[in-house]
């Protein structure tokens, strides 16, 4: 059976379904970061969709709208499934806003994108299960991965870009509170079609969860262990991160990592008291004498 369904709604009010993609295309040098949350406890659909450019300016939204039905689609962003586990086109037409200035500006963007996938649909089941299972429940413990490739027409603000590269997608369900973690650090870059990684740590008052998989030549390998030194700026962005993964067949792999370009989007719970702030890089991987990118998402609990 496929997993890109709308699960049954469960009764928290914090309950979400959530789809979200990135990509990166190294002849362009451009990042894009995207998501549709589901919230119908609150009648609320979430969205973001945020590029970072070669200039190092993040153009991008982050709002919500009435949840009307549970289609992906939200303010101008649509995700639409060609075949499961496989296919999705990505669209938009509309205007995101150049963010980091005095005052947002308006800018005209479209894009038409299609997002192919490479690698088998991934479980967090894999290689999370009893207790680590039961601490992760504020954060949608239900969690797929994959990794794929772009391609397609982008045109912001007027100029036009012929995208190709590669990128992940994320599905997840269950509650999801972004104010209740510590921290959680999610990891994902694409060497080529045969080396990948995806990392998970989850820091909760119960404890630390780790999760993930490092893709080796067609396959995934869980990940059972992460040990992640990161090195932050004074601004609390990750900088850099140096680490070491343990996958359940006994490997070992060093990986090291640089933030190239920043963005940031905070998360304040409603009654104002909670802050967290998700800082969604773009990062520069190496692994075994190859380069990648990808994200280096910290989400980082500020009060």
């Amino acid at each position: 059976m496929s997993t890109d369904i709308i699960h049954p709604v469960g009764s928290h009010p914090e309950w979400n379904e959530s789809f979200y993609f990135n990509f990166y295309d190294r002849e362009n040098e451009i990042f894009a970061f995207m998501r549709i949350g589901l919230k119908p406890n609150r009648n609320e659909k979430n969205v973001f969709c945020c590029f970072l450019l070669p200039d190092g300016s993040l153009v991008g939204m982050k709002d919500n709208e009435p949840m009307a039905n549970s289609a992906l689609k939200a303010k101008g962003l649509s995700f639409v499934k060609i075949l499961p586990e496989k296919k999705w086109a990505l669209n938009f037409n509309g205007y995101l806003a150049r963010l980091g200035g005095p005052k947002p500006d308006p800018v005209k963007v479209s894009f038409s994108i299609g997002f192919e996938c490479v690698n088998k649909v991934f479980n967090y089941r894999e290689c999370v299960s009893g207790i680590k299972e039961q601490i992760s429940q504020s954060v949608a413990s239900e969690h797929l991965e994959q990794f794929g490739k772009v391609t397609g027409a982008l045109s912001i603000g007027g100029s036009e870009y012929l995208v190709k590269g590669m990128g992940e997608r994320d599905h997840s369900w269950g509650v999801r509170d972004w104010n209740a973690p510590k921290m959680w650090v999610w990891l994902t870059c694409q060497f080529s079609e045969e080396y990948a990684l995806n990392v998970t740590k989850l820091v909760v008052p119960e404890g630390e969860v780790d999760a993930g998989f490092i893709h080796l030549k067609g396959r995934n390998v869980p990940l059972v262990k992460a040990e992640i030194q990161t090195e932050f700026a004074e601004a609390g962005p990750p900088k850099s991160l140096r680490m070491v993964l343990t996958d359940k067949e006994g490997g070992s792999h060093k990986v090291t990592a640089m933030a190239v370009r920043q963005a940031a989007l905070p998360f304040q719970s409603e009654d104002g008291k909670r802050l967290s702030v998700l800082y969604e890089p773009l990062a520069r991987y190496e692994y075994e004498g190859m380069v990648g990118y990808g994200v280096a998402e910290y989400l980082v609990k500020k009060f």
